[in-house]
This record gives C-alpha cells, sequence and structure tokens, in this order.
C-alpha cells in the first residue's frame, strides 16, 4: 500500500520512511513542511509533497490523494510552547484525521504515548501533551477509520531488538524509536492490530507474534 507518513522529519517518521522505501510491500509519500525538507528526501529517492498541519484540513487531504494508508508520527517536539502542542498534536492530528475522511483513505495509524488513555498515569511535567494525545485518540476512535493506536514508552535513539512487549495496560518502560518504526509498519497490514490501541515497550518477544498475541 501507498503510506502517507505525517511526521516525516520527526525522528520516528524518519525511520519509517526508510523502512517503507525500501519494502516491497509498500511505498511511501512524505508529507513535509519546507521545499528543502522535500528536496533532501527527493535526492534520497523518497517522494515528497508540501503541506502543513498548521494548514487547512483540504490541503492536507490533497497532498495525500491517492494514498491509501496515513500514520501521524508528528509532534510539536518538547521546546515548544502549549499552544503548539495544542494546535500539532491535537488539532494537526484531527485535521489529519478529516483529510483522510475526505480523500477516502480508510487506514489509519497513530503514534500516541504510553498511557495517553488513563489519565491516572499522566506525568504532571507534560499534562497538556498528555491531554492533546488522549483526546486526539478519541477522535480517530470515533471517526469510522480502521485504525490502530500505538501508545509507545519512553523512546530512546539506540538500535532496535526486533522484540518489544505490546498490550493494552502497560503503565512504564522505555523502547527504541527503531523498534517503533518497525512495528508502525507491520500494523499496515496485520488485522490483529485494526482498531486496536496499545501500549508499546521493549520486550523479550518477536515483534511478528507480540503483535499476534494482541
Amino acid at each position: 500500500m501507498k503510506v502517507f507518513v505525517v511526521g516525516s522529519n520527526g525522528q520516528i517518521g524518519q525511520q519509517l520512511i526508510q523502512l517503507l522505501k525500501n519494502s516491497e510491500e509498500h511505498t511511501v509519500l512524505a508529507m513535509v513542511r519546507k521545499q528543502e525538507q522535500a528536496d533532501k528526501l527527493s535526492a534520497q529517492g523518497v517522494e515528497a509533497v508540501l503541506a502543513d498541519l498548521e494548514g487547512t484540513v483540504d490541503s492536507i487531504a490533497n497532498a495525500a490523494m491517492g494514498c491509501d494508508a496515513i500514520v501521524f508520527a508528528a509532534g510539536s517536539g518538547g521546546t515548544t510552547g502549549h499552544d503548539k502542542t495544542l494546535l500539532i498534536d491535537l488539532d494537526g492530528a484531527g485535521k489529519t484525521i478529516e483529510a483522510a475522511q475526505k480523500a477516502d483513505i480508510d487506514r489509519f495509524i497513530m503514534v500516541s504515548a504510553i498511557q495517553a488513555n488513563n489519565r491516572v498515569n499522566w506525568h504532571d511535567n507534560i499534562l497538556p501533551y498528555y491531554a492533546a494525545k488522549h483526546y486526539a485518540d478519541k477522535v480517530l476512535e470515533l471517526s469510522g477509520l480502521t485504525y490502530t493506536i500505538i501508545r509507545p514508552g519512553i523512546l530512546k535513539n539506540e538500535p532496535g531488538t526486533g522484540k518489544i512487549s505490546a498490550a493494552e495496560n502497560i503503565t512504564s518502560g522505555n523502547i527504541a524509536r527503531e523498534d517503533v518504526a518497525q512495528v508502525i509498519m507491520a500494523s499496515l497490514s496485520e488485522k490483529n492490530t485494526y482498531n486496536r490501541s496499545f501500549d508499546l515497550i521493549a520486550g523479550e518477544i518477536a515483534m511478528p507474534e507480540a503483535l499476534s498475541r494482541l
């Protein structure tokens, strides 16, 4: 399937794009905000399109037209204010869900945060971020799209192991960004992840088996 990646310039997005580019099963269309980002990806052999999560729903829908799936891996980042958290992590996600509906793209994967579904486990120092993720996930669940919500633990920049723990109520843990990207790609066609939400951390079970056990 052709996969529209939102958040292509982020750390998970960059790894996912390379996995999709080298896949025999999928192709990729990367959404970026700046022409220089598109040019850089094009030089790597990756198709890119310009659109902005602070732009209109129609602009995102037009950019994604013709794709079969959308991955939302965007985030405002840890150095921005609460306003950007609201505009990107919540409204940007909501716009992308609406864009999927407009473009007749049924498959949607959301990268959320561990325990975003469970307020009692939110970290006090990033409550606005958790609130944004919580309600973006709710919008997706109610959208009628075939969704998967992946809630990774603390993200690490280290080589992935290919072994994970995936379940609906994991309260803490770490995971390599590389493994998150691998789980996203596997979930695209793993029907056991369809219309499911789960927490994700490093574990002892090989990824395909862990996803099949959900």
